[in-house]
């Protein structure tokens, strides 16, 4: 099930034949852990692929299992598992239904799910409901009734449910956690973020025929915030939510679409029908979300037109401010504040355990690895997941909340999927005992 939801996905020849020796520490070949962590993987396209490749490089952890439509893509990522000296997983290739088989049959500790976005919640209820671990690529959802089922069915089967949003766990944003956690923001005020990335010729549309892909379907479907969890990821432990604060509603508001027609008149010419239709997604969405205690959240979808890629990620307090864009902070504890001061002193000195090795040959430049050797670790521990399922279902929920909104242009009330808890919930996403 072919996944073109990165674009810097990783080479997976190259990965898969990489010497374990010379991974970091904690990364060595399962053979090495007196523990084995069964693992299958529904959905071997690109990303898919590059989650076993990082698989292959996690203590303890065997893929078993992978599953496809395709049979040219699960035996893929079953020969990067022999190429890299392992045992050769079972291939389940037949239909769109033929996980349930898989789940069924091997008995797994977890899952990786990266298959087509609407399919990724019926496959989580049915690992969770096998007892499996679901590790859920973004977005974990497209309604907020399926949201509410995946909440429902970990709570039912006390099962956690992890949406697999690798930006919460990178160097920076753990870094900015560990700040706010210190109290140097001060009381945390507002915060921006965006998914900025212009996507037309590689997720949505073919670069040389213009040929739509899957993903180019949302586009005429729908008006909202297509991919909200990669901007709203950090955002959520650096605002409590879920764990002393609640998002209480939204307002979205987009453009007009005119990105995508421009791209085809400027790279085919006049003529190509895709070129010619009226696509209902605005090029830019824009989302205002209010808190319980008074706090905003601005996110900006921004996916059609021709830019840099940038996620805009800002926090700011009663003490002082991080602008990400910028790779600056400003604090009233220093003595040049109210000057912008350089980010990455600060990143290093407040840097988190869990970057704790050199990572960066890795996909996402590790970020990948520390998240997946995370959600391995509580399936390990038959713990609760880095991200919960109540943050996945906050994260989530914005994909068709933020539709609703638009279509009627007007706030919409955000759910409580915690169901009060929050007012109790202490944080718990990356704490950091090292501090």
């Amino acid at each position: 099930m072919e996944n073109f939801s990165r674009r810097d996905f990783i080479k997976t020849g190259t990965m898969a034949t990489i010497g374990l020796g010379l991974l970091p520490g904690s990364a060595r070949a399962a053979a090495e852990s007196s523990e084995t962590i069964r693992v299958g993987v529904i959905g071997t396209g690109n990303r898919g692929k590059s989650h076993v490749a990082n698989l292959l490089t996690i203590s303890g952890v065997e893929v078993v299992a992978v599953c496809d439509l395709f049979d040219s893509q699960a035996s893929a990522a079953a020969n990067m598992c022999v190429q890299a000296g392992r045992k050769k997983p079972a291939i389940y290739v037949k239909d769109a239904l033929t996980y349930k088989q898989m789940l069924a049959k091997e008995k797994l500790d977890a899952v990786i799910i990266a298959t087509y976005w609407d399919s990724h919640a019926p496959i989580a209820i049915e690992a969770m409901n096998n007892g499996t671990y679901p590790g859920i690529e973004v977005p974990a959802a497209l309604t907020v009734e399926n949201t509410w089922k995946l909440v429902e069915t970990s709570e039912k089967t006390g099962i956690p449910c992890m949406m697999l949003e690798n930006w919460s766990f990178r160097q920076d944003n753990l870094a900015a956690l560990n700040m706010k956690r210190l109290n140097m923001f001060g009381d945390i005020v507002h915060c921006h973020c965006a998914h900025s990335h212009d996507c037309i010729d590689h997720w949505f549309f073919d670069s040389k025929t213009g040929d739509q892909k899957w993903p180019a379907e949302y586009l005429l479907k729908y008006n909202r915030d297509q991919y909200p969890t990669h901007a709203v990821g950090p955002i959520i432990s650096w605002m409590d939510i879920n764990r002393g604060d609640i998002f209480t509603e939204i307002y979205s508001s987009a453009t007009a679409s005119k990105g995508i027609n421009a791209y085809f008149k400027r790279e085919f010419g006049e003529n190509h029908p895709n070129g010619k239709i009226k696509w209902k997604q605005g090029d830019i969405v824009t989302s205002l979300l209010k808190t319980k205690s008074g706090k905003t959240l601005v996110i900006n979808y921004d996916m059609q037109l021709p830019r840099p890629y940038s996620n805009r990620w800002l926090l700011e307090g009663t003490k002082g401010v991080y602008d990400e864009e910028k790779a600056s902070i400003s604090l009233v504890t220093s003595p040049k504040y109210h000057e912008w001061e350089p980010w990455k002193p600060y990143e290093e000195k407040y840097n988190h355990k869990w970057w704790n090795a050199d990572y960066s040959a890795q996909s996402h430049g590790g970020t990948d690895y520390v998240m997946l050797s995370q959600f391995i670790d509580a399936v390990k521990k038959k713990g609760p997941t880095p991200l919960d399922v109540y943050d996945s279902a906050v994260m989530t929920a914005i994909v068709e909340l933020s539709g609703i909104s638009i279509e009627k242009n007007a706030p919409v009330p955000f759910p409580d999927f915690t169901k009060g808890k929050w007012e109790t919930n202490k944080p718990y996403f990356g704490m950091d005992l090292s501090l």
